[in-house]
């Protein structure tokens, strides 16, 4: 029997492997070849350690012929982004200022439980500098390309990981989300990205970005997705902001579809511009929920931009990362990132004492909101990704240097759970996304949408036809 290793969910994959249709040996040497041939041309990955890949397969395949899982996960080809601490490799998280010659001795608690599950880690995926901006692209790692279109950017900062899941370069990858960072790029690439409610998945160290950092998961399927929350999303004491396990299975919640939720569906948020093909086709997504039962109202969830009080914890984030820093350190920090810290040394404590109160009153204001809806669709992004030489795009809507991402960073501020699915593509041929988010506390809720309309619509991934080695 022909197998379809690299298209195989991590569900699919432990099905194989319990039946001994396959062996991690075999799916892992499947990833590391796709990574082989594809990473060259899209730059997914900053470091792919083979050698431990393999050793770490060939003992999970001694344990599932012995019937000895160590957990969920076990032989499932994992990611992990370059902003997560991972033992015995190098975090350098996009930048020159970090060296790599010093003891790497620790894993992030959601790479120690992955590794104590038996997932095998293969390497780390590309991010922007610190993961400080929305597209992948940084001074130490270069461009990272979208797989529907080399002169694309696969959006940030996450889009290695994002890049990845699109190809079958792995099967689970951990991504982080500090302003739309998880989202964004599954939104450019077509893949399906989950930001947890904040504390749901334990992070350590903190993130100079503080409680607006949350750990995601970037998978091709929501049932991926929902199987590596099951994994990780565990309190550590090394987090004391770590929520306490909720026990819930993910997996076994995504059946319930959406009959009867009430959903609220918000085009614009009040505030924001969309394209137009973008806005039509997050409207056509919006009546497949419509169809499966659920009770679908247009309504703004009537809050102001939060932009201004966004910015003021972002900046201030990149003023606490680079005073750390020694001079020549910040010599070689990305020019941005140097205005952005620039930017949050003006701020004051009593503006940051009032942009608390702000966040706080959105919270409260999005709290009661859902009180009424169960769910909040949007466009993940207003518009298709754009050329890689930008850090922005230079459109009508949206001229350079303004702010186009204005449906992502409000549920940071809020620490809602939220998600972006892919639900179809641009006359250009760009994935297009679909936001979707709930109350917090409820990811399962968001998980069993997202799975709902996967149901009806199973995403796609890039026709491997469209490659050529020699592109670049």
């Amino acid at each position: 029997m022909s197998i379809d290793i690299e298209n195989l969910s991590a569900i699919a994959l432990i099905e194989h492997y319990q039946k001994r249709l396959l062996s991690p040996v075999e799916v892992t040497q499947v990833a590391l070849k796709r990574i082989a041939k594809f990473n060259p041309i899209v730059n997914a990955f900053v470091l792919v350690d083979e050698e431990k890949a393999l050793a770490d397969a060939r003992l999970s395949e001694a344990r599932w012929l012995r019937g000895e899982p160590l957990g969920i996960v076990d032989g499932i080809p994992t990611t992990i982004k370059d902003l997560l601490l991972t033992k015995g490799w190098a975090t350098l998280r996009g930048s020159k200022a970090i060296s790599p010659d010093r003891a790497w001795e620790e894993d992030a608690p959601a790479v120690a439980q992955l590794r104590s599950q038996g997932a095998i880690l293969l390497g780390k995926t590309t991010t922007s500098e610190f993961g400080w901006k929305g597209v992948t692209e940084s001074p130490l790692t270069g461009i990272t390309r979208n797989p529907w279109n080399y002169d694309r950017t696969p959006g940030g900062s996450s889009g290695g990981a994002a890049v990845a899941a699109a190809l079958g370069l792995g099967t689970i990858h951990i991504s982080t989300d500090g302003g739309g960072s998880t989202r964004l790029p599954a939104a450019f690439t077509g893949v399906f990205g989950f930001k947890p409610t904040f504390g749901r998945v334990a992070g350590y160290p903190s993130a100079h970005t503080g409680t607006l950092f949350h750990i995601g998961v970037t998978a091709r399927t929501v049932s991926d997705a929902a199987l590596t929350l099951n994994a990780i999303a565990h309190p550590d004491p090394l987090d004391w902001f770590a929520l306490p396990d909720d026990r819930v299975d993910y997996i076994e919640s995504l059946q319930q579809g959406v009959s009867g939720l009430r959903i609220a569906y918000s085009p614009r948020l009040g505030y924001a511009a969309v394209e137009p093909e973008i806005a039509a086709r997050v409207e056509a997504a919006v009546e497949v929920f419509a169809k499966l039962g659920a009770i679908v109202e247009e309504v703004d969830p009537g809050f102001e931009n939060p932009l201004a009080i966004f910015r003021i914890f972002w900046t201030a984030g990149a003023a606490k990362l680079l005073r750390s820093f020694s001079p020549e350190q910040r010599a070689v920090i990305e020019e941005g990132l140097q205005a952005s810290a620039e930017a949050g040394d003006r701020v004051t404590l009593a503006e940051y004492q009032s942009a608390l109160d702000a966040r706080e009153a959105l919270g409260r204001h999005l709290g009661l909101f859902h009180q009424k809806y169960d769910l909040l669709l949007t466009p993940t992004v207003p518009i298709a990704a754009f050329p890689v030489d930008r850090a922005a795009p230079n459109s009508d809507l949206y001229p350079s240097g303004s702010n186009w991402t204005p449906f992502t960073y409000p549920f940071n501020l809020s620490q809602q759970p939220a998600a972006s699915i892919p639900i179809g593509f641009t006359q250009a041929g760009l994935p297009v996304g679909l936001q979707i988010v709930a109350a917090k506390y409820r990811d399962a809720l968001v998980l069993q949408a997202a799975k709902a309309y996967e149901a009806v619509h199973p995403f796609k991934t890039p026709e491997l036809l469209t490659f050529a080695t020699t592109r670049i």
